[in-house]
Order: structure tokens, then C-alpha cells, then sequence
């Protein structure tokens, strides 16, 4: 049996504005954008760059339940974990497109690790794995 996850949803309030952060911020790529007329709501998806892992499946919060999670998907727990090949040009790059982190860079054991947050305020981890780590860019 082979298995994947493919798609992680993330709660917004406007589909626009989020893809505008994503792809202009973080520097990630549009997938797809479809409306489905028969539930009024779009199917929108955006990735890192070159990424052939897990895309971001922006999701427009449909109701005032869905609508409270807004910006705290994980309790204020870091939410989702961006991996890089080359951790200083990202984090300088972020730095520099307004993106605010939390947490100051650190080096780990596991690699080179700093928080940020997305435009609505889930946390994210920016890291860079240390070399022979499962996750590793450089061994994949």
C-alpha cells in the first residue's frame, strides 16, 4: 500500500488576499484556482516553488464556526514547517517581503529553526534540516 498527504487546509477569510500572500510574500506558486459553482467556493491551492510535497488548500471559512480558527488553526502552536535548501536567503528574503517572526533564528540539533507567522497569524517553522536528517534537502 503507498499513501501520501497532498493537501493541507488552512482557513482564511478571502481567497484573494491569501493567495496574494502566499504567492507574493512567501514566494509560492498558484496550482489551481477553480470555482465550484455548486458549493460557491473555489478549490485554490498554492506550494513552494519546485515543491513536489504537500500543497496549501486555502480554504474560505464558510460559516462564524469555521471563522473563529482563523489565524489559530494549532492553538498557537506552530502549524506547518517550510523546509529550505538554504535557510539565510530565506529568512532574509521573508525579512525583507514584511514577514514577522516570532521566534529568532536557532540552531537545533535537527537544523536551523525560526518562527513566523502567516498574514492571519498561524505559526510556521522556516527551517533548514541539518546534513543525514530524514528530511534533509540535501538528501533528497
Amino acid at each position: 500500500m503507498k499513501q501520501s498527504v497532498v493537501h493541507v487546509a488552512v482557513v482564511v477569510s478571502d481567497y484573494d488576499e491569501a493567495i496574494g500572500f502566499y504567492t507574493s510574500k512567501l514566494g509560492f506558486k498558484l496550482i489551481e484556482d477553480t470555482y465550484i459553482p455548486e458549493q460557491n467556493k473555489r478549490w485554490v491551492l498554492v506550494a513552494p516553488q519546485n515543491s513536489k510535497g504537500v500543497a496549501i488548500l486555502l480554504a474560505k471559512a464558510a460559516n462564524p464556526e469555521q471563522t473563529r480558527f482563523i489565524g489559530n488553526q494549532a492553538g498557537g502552536r506552530v502549524f506547518l514547517f517550510l523546509s529550505t535548501d538554504d535557510f539565510w536567503r530565506d529568512y532574509n528574503q521573508f525579512l525583507a517581503n514584511g514577514i514577522k517572526f516570532v521566534r529568532n533564528p536557532e540552531k537545533h540539533v535537527y537544523g536551523m529553526a525560526a518562527v513566523f507567522e502567516d498574514l492571519y497569524g498561524n505559526r510556521w517553522d522556516l527551517l533548514e534540516h541539518a546534513d543525514g536528517h530524514y528530511f534533509s534537502q540535501k538528501n533528497s
